[in-house]
């Protein structure tokens, strides 16, 4: 037997000795494990130029992020400690770049949740902690979330910290620190690292109305909050009240933050009369001011500025109510503004200007004397101006600069960290996202609409019944079949009603047995192209004829939001996806299946996070307009000049003879289609008239638009989920709306930035065989409206 030698004793072999470690003794040897060489990464870490920040200079965005955000106290140790920190990690790029509102943010977010009080001391070690561990997760000035995982497990932290203090910077780079920065849950990697990142349809995200986020704005706080409570069916009463409040509410913020109602801090004596230029522009001279109805009591004879929610009252009469009472209106002076340029119905919320003549007696308005401040206000107010709420350009809201035009993003202002759609926020993940779709898209250029990957196309009013539709989307999706691999478009969007009538009803569509062999017929007409079913999303919206609520409105104005189309009539769809996908792996490795996605009425799609929002609605709007819009008397002769209500101040400028010519007010910013501050033009002949379908387009553009919802109706009229009324809201602006109407002609049109298209039905009505539809491409930010014949 051979001896055998001790563990101890065997001699290692040369090779196994790596970097010996030099002894002073013979009887101690290298070590058996080697050392392991420290792996230097080659990445650079930004540098940060350090600076002395004042703690005065701070005060501002300190008081506006710990105060008015989180409601929190800063004392001036604490600010003084604050401001040391920043001037010394975020450089001289605090107020640039928004380094400083960031680091403020995520230092007030881990003091709350760390259980401090509502006023943050300097003394002591509680902020020294929370400061020096978000220190340590810190890289160039900006929170490093990888940074923060890699040291979750040997973060050490000192002694006296509350344990919910020491739990949060471990987690910082968890799902709730994520969150809390409005960071989205997209992958963030390198687009040239992933082959599967080049495709622009990675970065696609349907959002139904059920999954979205419900934000309410907190007017005290001024901010958005997240709902307290989960949604229901079948909330509390008072929820039909809040709906209308917190619409109300949206608005009013939305208004102060326009300038024609914010008074300049500069002592200049501003007249209250327009003036004429000698580019015979009108100008306005001073601002307008927002008088609550309630504080009309008693000032007989006034003028005023009301903003309010149109309505009826019991006895038939139009009113106006705000949060502090109603009033009754008379428009028989009234002039719309501008002239014929949007629609009017109760359910709208309405800027009014006139004349308050106080009465004895509520004249029958008020139910059981409900009179007074809070009921209704006795008199009537004369109406002699009535508009829509101004709207506001997407990057107003968010804080940011207009992305088209290459500037950087401004550091305060709007709601840019609030994450809407659960994508990211836009001042969170915003520049990053920008940067991906600027790699995978390439540079936007406006003047010209090329194909590619970037398109998206959208069918409207695909009656599956009908066989003229079937035979126009197979003749569509033919077009772009034979394009060559690679520039098939990303994303096809259906939209119903996929039914002439109402199933479930008794009506000419059948039952539920017919509706299902509808969408098989559907289905064996895309296993003829799995070309574009292995490579594409597929998005299908229902209309009110679809199930199941048309079960119970027989095709009329449904709850919304609408749910999806129920999975029992779709699974021979589904199927067609997955045999075009299995053929697709066997002919060669695909990292992105083509996919199908039944979503929600309205519905929103993401594009690159939130760099890109587009939202799909199918309503029968512009009849219900037209059944409902309140009809001014005819301008027989043209009406003193009028403030315009409805516009910015270097907004408020038409040309006379436009206004001699036509006898109303042209809106010059649903004209431009870049700047929300026209330059004057040039006069136009006075023969020169706007196109009806055009100005219809235009008219209903506006009306939604300024009213910044998709219902702006009563809820007897078109009813909604209460708990899921903040799905409707149109903010921010989306960079581009759907409004699928096939009563309204087909439009593709931009107002205050956001792109507006009506693809009509898919069969032109009055046309032998033709079929239309509209190709959005998201490079450009713009759509087209295409026909072919079938």
């Amino acid at each position: 037997m051979a001896a055998r030698t001790a563990s101890l004793f065997k001699q290692v072999p040369p090779t196994d000795i790596i970097d010996p470690l030099p002894s002073s003794s013979g009887a101690f040897g290298t070590p058996v494990h080697p050392i392991r060489r420290k792996q230097i990464s080659d990445t650079t870490i930004p540098s940060v130029l350090p600076i002395s920040l004042p703690p005065a200079t701070l005060r501002p965005l300190a008081f506006r992020t710990f105060t008015k955000k989180h409601n929190l106290t800063l004392t001036s140790s604490a600010l003084q400690a604050i401001a040391d920190f920043v001037g010394t990690h975020c450089g001289s790029g605090w107020r640039e770049e928004g380094l400083a509102e960031r680091v403020l943010d995520e230092t007030a977010k881990v003091w709350k949740k760390s259980g401090g009080g509502v006023i943050v001391p300097g003394e002591g070690s509680d902020l020294a902690n929370v400061l020096k561990n978000i220190e340590g997760c810190m890289v160039g000035g900006r929170v490093d979330h990888q940074r923060a995982l890699s040291r979750q497990s040997s973060l050490v932290l000192e002694q006296g910290v509350p344990a919910t203090a020491q739990a949060r910077p471990s987690n910082l780079g968890g799902d709730d620190s994520r969150s809390s920065l409005g960071l989205t849950n997209l992958e963030l990697q390198d687009s040239g690292s992933d082959p599967q990142s080049k495709n622009p349809r990675s970065w696609l995200r349907v959002i139904d109305a059920f999954e979205q986020p419900r934000f309410i704005y907190n007017a005290t706080q001024k901010h958005f909050e997240p709902a307290s409570k989960r949604a229901s069916l079948l909330p509390d009463p008072s929820r039909r009240t809040a709906i209308l409040r917190d619409r109300y509410q949206l608005v009013h913020q939305r208004l102060l933050r326009n300038e024609a109602f914010q008074t300049s801090t500069v002592a200049v004596a501003r007249s209250k009369t327009l003036q004429r230029s000698s580019s015979e522009m009108i100008i306005p001279r001073q601002a307008y001011k927002l008088t609550p109805i309630a504080n009309m009591l008693g000032r007989s004879g006034s003028t005023h500025v009301l903003l309010g929610l149109l309505g009826t009252s019991p006895t038939g009469d139009l009113i106006l109510s705000d949060l502090t009472g109603t009033i009754a209106l008379d428009l028989q002076h009234a002039r719309p503004v501008p002239e014929d340029g949007a629609w009017f119905t109760p359910g709208m919320i309405v800027l009014a200007e006139g004349l308050y003549e106080e009465g004895g007696s509520n004249n029958g308005l008020g139910l059981a004397g409900d009179g007074g401040v809070g009921g209704t206000i006795g008199g009537k107010f004369h109406v002699s101006s009535v508009g829509g709420p101004p709207c506001e350009r997407r990057d107003v809201t968010l804080g940011v600069s207009d992305s088209s035009k290459g500037s950087n993003m401004v550091a305060a202002g709007g709601f840019g960290w609030v994450d809407f759609l659960g994508v990211g926020s836009e001042k969170a993940s915003g520049p990053m996202m920008r940067s991906h779709e600027k790699k995978i898209l390439g540079r936007q250029d406006r003047s010209t609409h090329t194909s590619g990957r970037s398109r998206i196309i959208i069918v409207g009013e695909v009656n599956l019944d009908s066989a003229k539709t079937l035979e126009a989307l197979k003749q569509i999706l033919g077009i772009y079949a034979v394009e060559p691999a690679g520039q098939t478009p990303m994303t096809f969007v259906l939209i119903g009603n996929f039914t002439r009538y109402a199933v479930l009803s008794g009506g000419g569509s059948g039952g539920s047995i017919e509706y299902k062999e509808y969408f098989d017929s559907l289905a064996s007409i895309l296993a003829e192209y799995p070309t574009i079913l292995e490579d594409s999303t597929f998005v299908f919206i229902p209309g009110d004829n679809d199930p199941w609520a048309s079960a119970f409105s027989a095709g009329a104005a449904a709850v919304l939001p609408k749910r999806a189309v129920p999975e029992i009539f779709t699974s021979r769809v589904k199927r067609a996806f997955a045999n075009a996908n299995s053929e697709a792996e066997r002919s060669a490795s695909r990292s992105l299946k083509g996919e199908v996605i039944w979503s929600t009425n309205p519905s929103r799609l993401t594009l690159f996070g939130p760099a890109q929002e587009l939202v799909v609605f199918r309503d029968d709007m512009s009849g219900r307009l037209r059944r409902k819009g309140f009809r001014f008397r005819p301008a027989d002769a043209p009406d003193p000049v009028s403030i315009d209500l409805t516009r910015q101040p270097g907004d408020l400028r038409m040309s006379v003879d436009q206004q001699e010519a036509h006898g109303r007010k042209v809106d010059r910013a649903i004209e431009n289609v870049e700047s929300a501050l026209p330059e004057p033009r040039a006069r136009e002949p006075a023969h020169s008239k706007i196109p009806s379908e055009l100005h219809v387009a235009r008219k209903l553009v506006k009306t939604v638009l300024d009213q910044g919802h998709l219902s702006p109706f009563p809820l007897t009229d078109r009813p909604v989920l209460w708990d899921y009324g903040s799905a409707l809201n149109l903010y921010p602006l989306p960079t581009a709306l759907v409004l699928m109407d096939p009563e309204a002609p087909p439009f593709a049109l931009t107002y205050e930035g956001c792109h507006a298209m009506n693809p009509g039905a898919i069969v032109v009505p009055g046309k032998l065989r033709v079929a239309q539809w509209i190709e959005y491409d998201a490079r450009t930010r713009k759509g087209r409206s295409r026909e072919v014949r079938f």
